[in-house]
């Protein structure tokens, strides 16, 4: 059969319409596909990344108590994770928990928490945790004029009055394997401890080594970090991991998201910028 010019392109036009509706239909189950990437990572408010830091967060983890400028470890760390799951700064919704508060069963108000939570066994009971995002070590902070200021080993450190904040692999490492022989001060928060310090109501605190760098430099003038404890068989790493509520699906999309900035070399990259030098500490033998 002969078609005219005219109606060539009619045929033509028709064609690029049913053409134009095939690619819309494609269109459309890419976007179920992307519901059903949602449905794998979901989040407590649609299109929103809603991340939970202390109240106050304290540097060298958050700088100026400000985690939505993206400074200071843990909040730069934040920004990374969110980047890689395809959240824009503009969509990140930043709230506020106690430490201990956020560990507690129970629905949360934020899709995941880092305020340093050492991963452990018995919080596992209770909530969920990602890959460590960082591992440390824990470090005990007193006066540079302190008698035990140039102290080497963990027995010189036993008749000291040591302080610590509540609930903390801290406050663990204090009463399991210093072992003092005066009962320790536990405080709600590091600022307690802190404070407690300066006063000279206690003779030295144990943090982890970033936090006992930060103190000893910038807040409690004439401190000292006396020394860091290595690790060995006795003595576990602290590795911190973001918190979630219990069995949240989020963690597998973050744990993928931790995997890739650790192999592109992000991660290092904002440990060298926001922490000191794990070597710049002298070492307390355990013997």
């Amino acid at each position: 059969m002969m078609i005219s010019l005219k109606g060539a392109k009619r045929l033509a036009i028709l064609v690029g319409s049913i053409a134009a509706l095939g690619l819309a239909s494609c269109g459309s189950n890419d976007s179920s596909g992307s519901d059903a990437a949602v449905s794998e990572c979901p989040t407590i408010s649609e299109g929103k990344l809603t991340i939970a830091t202390g109240t106050p967060a304290f540097e060298p983890w958050v700088v100026g108590d400000k985690p939505e400028s993206g400074e200071g470890f843990e909040a730069a760390i934040a920004y990374a994770v969110a980047g890689e799951l395809g959240y824009t700064n503009e969509n990140i919704v930043w709230v506020r928990t106690g430490f201990d508060e956020a560990v507690q069963p129970g629905a949360k108000n934020f899709d995941f928490n880092l305020q340093q939570y050492s991963i452990t066994e018995e919080r596992k009971a209770t909530v969920s945790f990602s890959d460590p995002y960082y591992s440390t070590n824990q470090a005990v902070v007193g006066f540079a004029d302190s008698p035990v200021a140039s102290a080497t080993k963990l027995s010189e450190l036993k008749g000291l009055k040591f302080g610590a904040q509540s609930g903390t692999t801290s406050l663990d490492f204090i009463l399991n394997v210093i072992k003092p022989s005066n009962e320790p001060f536990i405080y709600d928060d590091n600022a307690g401890a802190k404070a407690a310090l300066e006063a000279k109501q206690i003779d030295a605190i144990v943090v982890d080594l970033p936090t006992a760098f930060y103190i000893s430099a910038v807040e409690i003038e004439g401190s000292k970090v006396i020394g860091q404890f290595p690790l060995s068989a006795a003595v576990a790493a602290d590795n911190f991991g973001l918190l979630f509520d219990k069995d949240n699906k989020l963690v597998d999309c973050v744990n993928k998201a931790l995997a890739t900035l650790k192999e592109s070399g992000k991660l290092a990259e904002i440990e060298k910028t926001w922490l000191a030098d794990k070597t710049n500490a002298p070492v307390i033998s355990l013997d």
